[in-house]
């Protein structure tokens, strides 16, 4: 009997995802539990795994974007043919999704709607017409067929003398969103090794060599599309703008303990398997503990009123290729700083590889961002909408303070404390910056 494959709805914000690659082949035998493609959501990248055996179908080519619970494919027995779309109880948008050939790619396009119209995106159309390209020659890999520019752009590359994109040496397969991304970052493909079936490149391996590839070169006639994560950000940076009533209060801090305990810290545990915090460790731990007193900070702003929340789980800001991503550590207050050290590098590493999960980005209470790194002393952050607060950590520098009449070098940073003016009054914000400071002042408690 023909099973379903639909897309995933990953986390509670997922609308829709993009088909970033099918990892078997069509008519491959899979198992249960066999990865079946990599899809690419607003948040985070994943492997989706089949729920049953069978025969792999796909309905949608590599590189469309679905909206989350559509039919995608099907698991058949041997010998079965796929059911008809119509048959399926899925809406018309799944159905209008282009058929694939027997190697599993998009059909050419058909004429759709009223008249002679063909479903193509305006930036297509410039393309195909600036390069001579018949657009019913194109295979539409958009949703119900519809071609985009980097269809037009494979088209040209799969001609003789028309190669825009460079691909692998041997013609090393990649999806259309690879070479989408490797174009927008500038690295070469023929220098990506792939790691998918058959060599095939994968989003992956674009990220290991985006380092060494050097800065994304962006030119004044580019065009970055608001989708995916970006369009995400976009729209959750403005909702935040328009919705709360947000302020930001800047606060130095004194650094030199915490500067002096880590020192020790790194002495003593040269020879151990104990990470040594860092000090936005130091400061994700102060903001917890400080949390703890000041409750109205770790809240949420609700139509009945203010929810003050009982966990405390810390989000912390990561910038990955693309964007940024904000893991979690859940009840941070509890946990030793030991353990906050250990959490917040396997999730950073983990986002910018592209392998943290959906469950590990949502339910912060409160966030921590730090530009410290970028040389930045003071910046206003902005609220991660649910929350009612964020600390924004500036770099570590020299300071001055006077002894009668020497002065005394020091060590500071700048705290800044944007917070939903609905929720939190400018009092409760100081004082809420106030206990940080006290708390990093005597860093020997965080430690416990």
């Amino acid at each position: 009997m023909a099973v379903e494959v639909l897309l995933p709805k990953i986390g509670l914000t997922m609308q829709e995802g993009t088909i970033d690659e099918w990892l078997v082949p069509t008519g491959a035998a899979v198992a249960e539990g066999d990865a079946l493609l990599r899809l690419a959501t607003d948040k985070v990248d994943v492997d989706v795994e089949a729920e049953a055996a069978g025969l792999f179908h796909p309905l949608v080519p590599a590189g469309a974007t679905v909206p989350a619970g559509a039919l995608i494919g099907w698991l058949l027995a041997e010998g079965e043919q796929p059911p008809t779309p119509a048959g399926s109880g899925i809406g018309a948008d799944t159905a209008a999704a282009p058929a694939l050939d027997g190697d599993g790619a998009a059909a050419p396009p058909t004429v759709n709607g009223s008249g002679d119209r063909l479903l193509s995106s305006p930036n297509a159309r410039r393309v195909a017409a600036a390069a001579d390209v018949d657009l019913t020659a194109v295979r539409g890999t958009g949703p119900g067929g519809r071609i985009v520019s980097e269809d037009v752009e494979e088209y040209l590359a799969s001609r003789p003398g028309g190669l825009l994109t460079p691909l692998p040496p041997g013609g090393t397969p990649s999806s259309p969103l690879v070479r989408k991304l490797a174009k927008e970052r500038g690295i070469d493909l023929s220098e990506v090794s792939g790691s998918g079936p058959g060599g095939r490149i994968r989003r992956a391996d674009l990220e290991e060599v985006a380092p060494a590839a050097g800065p994304t070169h962006v030119r004044t006639s580019d065009v970055i599309p608001l989708t995916g994560m970006r369009g995400t950000i976009a729209r959750r940076m403005h909702a935040s703008l328009q919705e709360m009533a947000q302020l930001t209060h800047g606060y130095e801090v004194r650094m030199d303990a915490v500067v002096s305990l880590r020192d020790r810290l790194k002495e003593e545990c040269a020879d151990s398997d104990l990470p040594v915090p860092s000090l936005n460790d130091f400061l994700l731990k102060a903001s917890a503990l400080a949390l703890r007193r000041h409750p109205l900070l770790n809240a949420t702003v609700r139509q009945d009123g203010v929810h003050l929340l009982d966990g405390i789980h810390l989000g912390f800001a990561v910038a990955v290729p693309g964007g940024l991503m904000v893991p979690v550590i859940e009840d941070a207050v509890a946990l030793p700083l030991t353990e906050i050290a250990r959490r917040s590098r396997a999730l950073a590493q983990a986002a910018r590889e592209g392998r943290i999960s959906p469950a590990q980005l949502e339910g912060a209470t409160f966030t921590v961002t730090s530009l410290g790194g970028y040389g930045v002393d003071f910046f206003t952050p902005v609220i991660n909408p649910g929350n009612v607060a964020i600390l924004g950590v500036g770099r570590l520098r020299d300071g001055v303070e006077w002894a009668e009449d020497r002065p005394l070098r020091t060590r500071v940073l700048t705290l800044s404390l944007t917070f939903d003016h609905r929720a939190v009054d400018g009092a409760p914000a100081a004082d809420y910056l106030r206990t940080v400071g006290e708390l990093l002042s005597k860093p020997l408690r965080l430690l416990l």
